[in-house]
């Protein structure tokens, strides 16, 4: 009797258009433990990231690549005219200069396409290239606001559109696709949108995106789930609250420096750096409580997390699911966090912090999470128990292969099924459901 043949194993293209080293935010940072994670689960993975739109942005050369574990392959698309191509696809909503090359490697036989960042990679015309179960993550607005963070004439929340001026006011050219109705045509092509978060598919749906999105949370990956600040000396003398992330005036620290007086029973930290760094040092001008550490290596995080008596969360603007939350809850450091966006979910799934709504109701979570140790021993206990379930890896890897076994067995793709079945076998988790 003839042996079985062993299954193939599900064979993934990830879409993006930045990706490390050739990365600005967190949507590329995410990709690339996405990659690793489902590649950890037994996949092949293939990374597909536009270098020109880096190049276009910066001005310079893309830096080497850096190292990848087995099981991903990374391709980075490059051109003689790197902003060129990006104006191009910026403009027009689909890939121009590189079409070709990414149609080349979308029809090497993938199971899943799956598109992050699409903006300069190809715009809603990437998802009409390749055969494959397609999914869509929003790390940020861009389905529905040009300028991707709902922030209007680079000043205010957006509430309603004003698109033309207001890419004018971030120096952009207005995006004329948005115009014709491309993206719902191309968004048939997809078969899931993904949102990160509660407020995430609210926002779409409030600003005129029809399709449903498909709730799917984020994750800590597995070889960054160990605590690794327990035990490291205090880095600042006093007691501190600590803030982590670009210096814009999105982040909302123009809200807390002014609230941060010495009658406070903690400094604050701010670590990071950005073009509204010095209206910050401006404000915070003769506070001696308040601060600046700069940029700090990503190994001296842990540290900082750990000792802190919370991470103050202040987005302005909507925070589709911030990573440094995670971060905070893998040190069992509690959030301060606005209530506003992604962090009414987070907290209220982990019970991991306290919320505030103006400076009043900030002073009071800060002061009370700085002189009542057991209240915040307790909150960073609940969240770094959420790292742990709610956020693991394996919690993300069951539901996304879930979700391709759903989509596969709707669109009748046989061979993806048995794959996605065979990796659940090997890797001995739950019975998918579905």
């Amino acid at each position: 009797m003839a042996k079985p043949q062993p299954v193939p194993p599900l064979r993934v293209a990830l879409v993006t258009t930045f990706y490390p080293p050739c990365n600005f935010g967190g949507d590329g940072r995410y990709v690339r433990s996405f990659a690793h994670a489902l590649a950890r689960a037994g996949c092949e993975v293939e990374v597909i990231y536009d270098a020109d739109a880096w190049c276009a942005m910066t001005g310079q050369e893309p830096p080497p690549p850096l190292p990848e574990p087995p099981g991903v392959t990374v391709h980075r698309l490059s051109s003689r005219w790197p902003t060129g191509s990006a104006m191009l696809t910026q403009q027009v909503g689909k890939p121009v200069i590189q079409r070709d090359a990414i149609a080349a490697l979308l029809d090497r036989g993938f199971d899943v396409i799956h598109t992050h960042n699409a903006s300069l990679v190809g715009g809603p015309g990437v998802w009409a290239l390749g055969d494959a179960v397609k999914l869509h993550t929003a790390h940020e607005h861009w389905l529905v606001c040009a300028n991707h963070v709902l922030w209007r004439y680079n000043r205010e929340l957006c509430d309603s559109r004003d698109c033309f001026k207001c890419s004018l006011a971030f120096h952009r050219p207005p995006q004329l696709w948005r115009s014709t109705g491309l993206l719902e045509r191309e968004a048939a092509h997809v078969d899931e949108f993904i949102a990160l978060s509660h407020s995430v598919a609210e926002n779409h749906r409030a600003f005129g995106f029809t399709r449903e999105m498909r709730p799917m949370a984020s994750f800590l990956p597995a070889d960054e789930t160990e605590a690794k600040g327990a035990g490291a000396p205090a880095p600042h003398p006093r007691p501190y609250c600590l803030f982590v992330g670009r210096l814009e005036i999105i982040k909302g620290l123009q809200d807390v420096i002014p609230a941060w007086d010495e009658q406070l029973p903690a400094d604050l930290l701010i670590a990071g750096e950005g073009n509204y760094g010095e209206d910050l040092r401006a404000l915070a001008a003769g506070k001696s409580n308040v601060h600046f550490i700069g940029q700090v290596d990503p190994a001296n995080l842990p540290a900082l997390y750990r000792n802190a008596r919370a991470l103050i969360a202040c987005s302005l603007c909507y925070e589709v699911f911030p990573m440094v939350a995670l971060e905070a809850f893998r040190e069992a450091t509690p959030l301060i966090a606005r209530d506003f966006g992604a962090y009414g979910q987070i907290l209220d799934e982990s019970g991991g912090g306290l919320l505030f709504t103006d400076a009043a109701t900030l002073r009071d979570a800060v002061t009370a999470l700085a002189t009542d140790t057991a209240l915040r021993d307790r909150l960073g206990a609940a969240g770094q128990a959420a790292t742990a379930t709610r956020w693991s890896e394996a919690t993300a890897m069951h539901d996304y292969l879930a979700l391709v076994r759903e989509i596969a067995v709707r669109r009748g793709r046989s061979e993806t099924v048995a794959r996605v079945d065979a990796l659940v076998d090997a890797l001995g988790i739950n019975a998918l459901g579905v």
